[in-house]
């Protein structure tokens, strides 16, 4: 993707993005990206804390702040704004007083269905200089740290909404990415217990689909669809979730119609010695207050029926270990 000023050809081999779709309207991600006492909570990697100066987000403006590291030392910066989309696109030029023009970023907000896709680019003025970040500062690592940061914030402003699941298996990250990834692998764990999946379509990628029919003990069928958005391989799946039909189609849940139609997921794994944290955020999108009110008082079902679905993929994972 390029920037507003330069095509993506010009740059590619001086700069560093990270995409990532954040379960949170785009109005809140823009809010907690630009109020200085949200930011000063998330921004930086592990460790980091912040003081802020001072913080005009404007075109022109600036942002002062000093980030503490975790071993004492302070790392003065200095961001001048220089274009602002509200919500859509923050353009600036990040460096310190002793060296303004560090280089040039963007971040752009990106409204999916109520959600939100975070894209964040950081063009250096030669890749000497962008190599020099990554091998000596871990600048990619800090910026998915920096994000993750974003995402607990963002989780904590809107706790009560979000369906949370956690839970660790043993087993290592790759098997664990792996049985969500492939056809052969969800057909033996995913669904309640007690279900057969006799129908089982998938196409992953972004924008790939997974459509699956199950049969319950009694015989009766239920459809359910995966829309995928985006992966990470082996770190991380968002995909969108809804009950469906025979052909595909959306559909409302036949036992509960308020349910809402669309409910985003994003899984995470985290390898941990050997083992792997999974944990599992999920909220409506594209969703009436009525749907998430429902959505929300079915927190502690969705819970129970979670528990024996994971039950089934901790059987898989030990059996393929």
């Amino acid at each position: 993707m390029a920037t507003k000023n330069q095509p993506a050809s010009d740059t590619a081999d001086r700069e560093l993005v990270i995409t990532r779709v954040l379960n949170a309207p785009r109005e809140l991600v823009w809010k907690v990206w630009t109020e200085p006492e949200h930011i000063a909570k998330w921004w930086g990697p592990d460790g980091f804390t912040n003081t802020i100066h001072e913080m005009n987000v404007t075109e022109g403006g600036m942002w002062r702040f000093m980030m503490h590291g975790p071993d004492g030392t302070d790392y003065p910066n200095r961001i001048i704004y220089d274009r602002i989309v509200e919500p859509e696109l923050i353009a600036y030029t990040q460096g310190s007083h002793s060296a303004p023009n560090m280089f040039k970023g963007t971040v752009n907000f990106e409204n999916i269905k109520g959600k939100t896709q975070l894209t964040m680019r950081m063009v250096f003025p030669t890749k000497e200089e962008r190599d020099l970040v990554v091998k000596e500062y871990g600048a990619m690592e800090g910026q998915k740290q920096t994000i993750n940061h974003l995402e607990e914030h963002l989780s904590g402003m809107q706790k009560g909404q979000e369906l949370v699941i956690t839970r660790t298996f043993n087993a290592p990250r790759e098997l664990v990415y792996k049985a969500m990834s492939e056809a052969e692998a969800l057909a033996q764990w995913w669904g309640p217990a007690g279900f057969e999946m006799s129908h089982n379509k998938l196409d992953f990628r972004p924008g790939g689909r997974f459509h699956y029919g199950m049969k319950a003990p009694n015989g009766m069928m239920m459809w359910g669809l995966f829309q995928y958005l985006e992966m990470v391989k082996p770190e991380r799946i968002v995909f969108i979730n809804s009950f469906s039909d025979e052909e595909g189609n959306v559909t409302p849940n036949t036992f509960l119609p308020a349910f809402p139609l669309e409910v985003m997921n994003i899984i995470t794994l985290k390898e941990e010695n050997g083992k792997t944290l999974f944990t599992l955020k999920g909220g409506p999108i594209n969703a009436t207050e009525e749907q998430c009110q429902v959505f929300s008082g079915m927190h502690a079902g969705m819970q129970q029926g979670f528990t024996g679905t994971f039950d089934q993929l901790d059987t898989y994972l030990q059996k393929n270990k």
